[in-house]
């Protein structure tokens, strides 16, 4: 099965003090599933990740991410984009980032379900968040 991972499992896994830093420790260690993320995503993980204190654990990541085999990495393009621009635009009564609204692109393309966040955006768009506290 495959399985969408959003900026906050990524964030989560690279800190032992995030809340949801074991729950993505396990599902990393404990699933077989296919792992689909964006580049959009991993931008977004490194802005968060940009001070310099945290760049070493970063760059640790995403080459982690690039080598696994586990993982697949949409890339960027000027048509994703646009797709994901048209989403932001149509939903105007919500509070998604446009990072969000092409991950939801690409999970509708890929007719994904599941995603490894805790982000309540991804519920409301009408997907299950693997990560959310109960």
């Amino acid at each position: 099965m495959n399985v969408f991972a959003d900026t906050f499992y990524f964030l989560a896994l690279s800190s032992p003090s995030d809340a949801a830093h074991r729950i993505s420790v396990e599902f990393g260690q404990n699933s077989s599933d296919q792992i689909v993320t964006t580049q959009w995503v991993l931008t977004e993980v490194a802005d968060s990740m940009a001070a310099a204190s945290r760049r070493k654990g970063m760059i640790a990541l995403l080459d982690s991410i690039r080598s696994n085999v586990g993982i697949t990495v949409v890339p960027a393009s000027q048509l994703l984009f646009e797709a994901g621009w048209t989403f932001y635009r149509k939903h105007r009564d919500k509070d998604w980032s446009l990072t969000d609204c092409i991950s939801f692109v690409v999970m509708k393309q890929k007719r994904l379900t599941l995603a490894l966040t805790g982000e309540h955006h991804f519920e409301q768009a009408g997907f299950i968040a693997l990560l959310k506290k109960n």
